[in-house]
């Protein structure tokens, strides 16, 4: 029979194997091992790709990944909610959550991944640009977004606001807009319905009309 440690190991890994690229489900359940815990996948979020939230009274702290990402963007996803775990197991709630306790915290565990050459080179040159000037999530840094969105699975008919001309209709959330100018990484849409203006990600999935 084997150890109980083992074998509690080897069903994690088995547990992420359905998520992460393969090579990385060890190093995964590492992390979920050596803590206190509650990692939970969840339906998709529109606001967010992962959550990290701090444990009250006897409760454990608690990441939640979306369900949905590809392995690469699950993965990557991870690793940032884990550097939030070891900062606040560092500091507590006394520095602030993208800072540079939390950044030094994602290099370390981003690395090791960056280490392995199991990644594509794209997604490896978009990782390593990002030790160099770390953004405030991986969420934010369209570079790197951009690069994980080319190996999600192909949605027919949808498309992301950046791929679409000027002034085109399209659907979000199941409301109309016109797609209208940049205004740094946002597009500035007009509501058709209210008329009202809207600062929309430049890589919202959208439905073009």
């Amino acid at each position: 029979m084997k150890n109980p440690i083992l074998r509690k190991k080897t069903s994690v890994i088995e547990g992420f194997k359905k998520f992460l690229p393969e090579g990385f489900e060890e190093l995964v359940a590492d992390l979920f091992l050596a803590s206190p815990i509650r990692f939970k996948i969840v339906p998709p979020r529109k606001t967010k790709l992962g959550d990290f939230s701090v444990g009250h009274g006897f409760e454990k702290p608690q990441i939640t990944i979306n369900g949905d990402l590809n392995p690469y963007a699950f993965l990557i996803t991870t690793l940032h909610e884990f550097a939030h775990l070891h900062t606040y197991q560092q500091f507590g709630n006394k520095v602030n959550p993208h800072g540079e306790e939390w950044k030094a915290n994602f290099r370390k565990l981003l690395l090791p991944i960056i280490d392995s050459r199991l990644l594509p080179k794209d997604i490896e040159h978009s990782l390593v640009n990002s030790l160099v000037s770390m953004k405030a999530s991986s969420c934010t840094d369209q570079k790197l977004s951009r690069v994980l969105k080319n190996y999600d699975e192909i949605k027919e008919g949808i498309k992301t606001l950046e791929q679409l001309p000027k002034n085109t209709i399209f659907v979000l959330n199941g409301r109309e807009f016109v797609k209208g100018e940049l205004r740094r990484k946002r597009f500035l849409c007009e509501e058709t319905i209210s008329k009202r203006m809207f600062l929309i990600n430049s890589l919202a999935e959208v439905k073009p009309i």
